[in-house]
């Protein structure tokens, strides 16, 4: 597959039109809702990319990262679970639909051959083990959480899929159906089945594939089901808006965080582990999952770091944490367990 194919396709004429009547949009890009400098004041990308090319010990594992082998195809209509596969892509089944949520099953995150290779063992699940999925949903389209090859390969495994605006002209470039895709702005619902509702939320983040940035939107999402209230937090750095979504969607039964590949010359595009603390509380979360982790290394924190600090600042604080292995499945419906510090073992 050439490299122009897996890039997707910038978003068109009729599409930026509308884009220019949005308050999120300005100068040809969306914008977040605070100033959002891609570095650190007094950072320079030379200077970072020189450090993130230097010495940086047990970014990635020794051993192979734990999974558990899960039958996802054979789960009982009733069970309401969440199956992650490492770094942000993850399963749902709750009140009887399927979710798929940032799927990366390729084994690399970036479009060049041998580069960003997934930790040995996290990359186990593949679309060949995905039941038929409901809805599809993609935060954003960094290599990370939109990846072309397993995209492909779902094309006829998925109902529908939902995303930020400008997202879904990368879906149709790859001959996918139009009908099944549905992209939408910050604060924009969709109704899906009774009891159920996607409504995008805003993200402190940026997109694009490659050298032209925030030509689409970065999302999180609120997924309300009949029984359930979970949110879905892509890529954010912290900011105001987590309280904002707490007092407006809150209180929720899960959240799943962001929670690795952050650096102090980053700091507001990627939340540190203390910011989680504060992000879990502000969403009025009863429990939370931290999530962009444990597969690919994208910085230059040990690898185990993320699921360590947060882990422990949880206990601190009081707040119910989950931290499964890959393919493990968590009963949505008992969130209070222990869970075991797998990533010690590794």
């Amino acid at each position: 597959m050439s490299l122009k194919k897996k890039m997707g396709q910038f978003p068109d004429t009729e599409r930026k039109h509308y884009f220019k009547t949005l308050s999120n949009y300005k100068d040809g890009q969306f914008q977040n809702q605070e100033p959002t400098p891609a570095l650190a004041e007094g950072q320079s990308m030379l200077k970072v990319l020189w450090n993130f090319l230097g010495k940086h010990p047990e970014t990635s594992p020794v051993h192979p990262i734990p999974f558990i082998k899960t039958d996802l195809k054979n789960l009982l209509p009733d069970e309401n679970v969440l199956i992650w596969f490492g770094h942000s892509s993850y399963f749902t089944q709750v009140d009887g639909l399927k979710f798929l949520i940032d799927p990366v099953f390729s084994g690399s995150a970036s479009p060049l051959p041998g580069s960003v290779k997934a930790f040995a063992g996290s990359n186990y699940y593949q679309v060949a083990d995905m039941p038929h999925i409901d809805v599809l949903l993609i935060s954003h389209d960094h290599w990370d959480h939109l990846d072309y090859k397993t995209i492909q390969l779902l094309k006829d495994k998925v109902n529908q899929v939902i995303c930020g605006l400008g997202v879904a002209q990368h879906f149709e470039y790859w001959g996918w159906d139009k009908t099944k895709l549905i992209e939408k702005n910050w604060y924009e619902r969709v109704d899906l089945a009774t009891g159920f509702s996607i409504t995008l939320t805003p993200a402190r983040h940026f997109s694009g594939r490659l050298f032209a940035r925030n030509i689409s939107l970065w999302t999180s999402f609120v997924l309300q089901t009949p029984t359930k209230k979970i949110f879905l937090g892509g890529d954010s750095g912290y900011g105001p808006h987590f309280k904002s979504i707490g007092e407006q969607f809150g209180p929720f039964d899960l959240a799943l965080l962001e929670c690795g590949q952050y650096n102090e010359n980053w700091p507001y595009i990627h939340s540190l582990p203390n910011e989680i603390i504060k992000e879990v509380q502000e969403l009025k979360a009863a429990n939370f999952m931290p999530v962009h982790h444990s597969k690919f290394k994208l910085a230059q924190h040990p690898w185990y770091e993320p699921l360590q600090q947060v882990s422990l600042l949880a206990e601190t604080n009081r707040l119910a944490i989950t931290l499964p292995k890959i393919g493990e499945k968590v009963n949505l419906n008992q969130l209070g367990k222990t869970w075991a510090k797998w990533w010690e073992q590794s």
